[in-house]
């Protein structure tokens, strides 16, 4: 089950951001020149996401509950509304049955 997504390699093809989803949460690896971060998020403590679209990327917030949002860059436009529907879908009472 577990779906991985990773940003565009255009903009920079050595630190390319990566969000991997499996039964329990979703992860996001965020790669700087030296080193990154590594953020795993439970489901249930998303509250929200978001998309801002650039001309040809998209960067997507996730904010979780008690604790910074989270950022990551450079997925293309398509990548990012599977992403966000990815994790609404997944959300408690966020769900297609919750609508």
């Amino acid at each position: 089950m577990a779906e991985i997504f990773k940003s565009s390699s255009f903009k920079d093809p050595i630190n390319r951001d990566i969000v991997e989803f499996n039964d329990k949460g979703v992860t996001f690896r965020v790669r700087k020149l030296v080193g990154g971060t590594d953020n795993f998020v439970f489901y249930s403590d998303i509250s929200g996401v978001e998309i801002d679209n650039g001309m040809f990327f998209s960067t997507i917030r996730i904010i979780p509950r008690a604790r910074p949002e989270i950022m990551i860059r450079n997925f293309t436009r398509g990548d990012a509304r599977r992403i966000k529907e990815l994790i609404l879908e997944r959300v408690p009472g966020r769900g297609p049955s919750a609508m």
